[in-house]
């Protein structure tokens, strides 16, 4: 597509990917629409919408250039019945009626990405999983939760293509963890525990981290948005995913400050029983996730930060520049 001035809508983006993405598109100049459930005061435009239904909220993807679908229930809660049929339901439910719509504009979006996760991918310590090689779903032996994950990551997918979109180009974005220095996002949780010296391996540690930088993450999209001849299934991922137990040391010493050498490590069972106090899964930081961004390198895209330690470095000095 033209650098010009693009025309965005960004369904769901109100959350800490979407303010990322409206945040950096609007200041190059380019018209965001934000389509959010409740209030909402931005530089941008934004428009009610409820996910569900047909509204008002359909003028702004006539004619629009790109549309950025991130709604769904945030997964950092317990897999009780009815978390599970939100997280669900808010995820497909949403994707189906975009393609609904999407299917009967004059002029749709040229593009339409919607939000995946590097989920999908099956646990692995030893076998890096990329868009062409990457082994879907899961073994038999794990637990109902992780099963679950990979079902809904799927079925996601799958609800983009229902729909036949023949004048619309479709990109599925299979997020890492997005490590942005926020407070109340994943990169203030793990440095509580850091900065509590409560900040050593989990579990085994032997589990792979896959992670972006936000940085990344909004110029990844920038450059799927310029690269037409992309489309199918990206890996937004660093190039390095590391262990757990790296990824916690290498946590520690960019925050230094006195901390010891060994974080005190979280067993299992410890995790476990945290995991249900906090109302979340221990799925989140258990799962090896050794996922690597093979079509975005092949395409040419070059990381701002492709290794941990550099990125978690750059996260904690603007962390204390704020002064959080």
């Amino acid at each position: 597509m033209s650098n010009s001035q693009l025309r965005i809508v960004i369904p769901g983006g109100s959350g800490q990917m979407g303010q990322l993405l409206a945040r950096h598109f609007h200041e190059q100049g380019h018209r965001v629409s934000v389509l959010t459930r409740g209030p909402s005061t931005a530089p941008w435009e934004t428009v009610y919408w409820d996910g569900e239904t047909i509204g008002d909220w359909t003028d702004t993807l006539e004619g629009a250039d790109v549309c950025i679908n991130l709604t769904g229930r945030t997964v950092n809660c317990r897999g009780t019945k009815k978390n599970r049929e939100q997280m669900y339901n808010s995820r497909i439910r949403s994707t189906e009626l975009l393609g609904d719509v999407i299917s009967q504009l004059s002029e749709p979006p040229r593009l339409w990405m919607n939000a995946s996760t590097a989920t999908i991918y099956q646990h692995s310590y030893d076998q890096p999983m990329d868009e062409l090689t990457g082994i879907i779903g899961e073994t038999p032996d794990k637990p109902f939760m992780w099963h679950f994950s990979v079902q809904l990551a799927q079925d996601w997918e799958k609800a983009v293509y229902k729909t036949p979109t023949p004048r619309t180009r479709k990109i599925l974005l299979r997020t890492s963890l997005l490590f942005g220095p926020h407070p109340g996002s994943v990169f203030a949780v793990m440095l509580g525990l850091v900065r509590a010296r409560l900040g050593g391996h989990v579990g085994n540690g032997r589990q792979y981290v896959s992670w972006i930088h936000e940085n990344d993450y909004a110029r990844a999209v920038e450059f799927l948005i310029e690269h037409e001849e992309l489309d199918g299934p990206i890996n937004l991922a660093a190039p390095e995913p590391l262990t757990n137990r790296d990824f916690m040391r290498a946590f520690r010493t960019a925050w230094g400050r006195g901390l010891p050498v060994n974080g005190l490590p979280t067993p299992t069972p410890l995790l476990e029983l945290g995991a249900l106090f906090l109302r979340t899964e221990s799925e989140l930081v258990l799962k090896s996730r050794r996922v690597v961004p093979t079509r975005l390198l092949d395409a040419g895209y070059k990381f701002e930060y492709s290794d941990w330690p550099t990125a978690v470095n750059d996260l904690v000095r603007q962390w204390r520049a704020a002064e959080h």
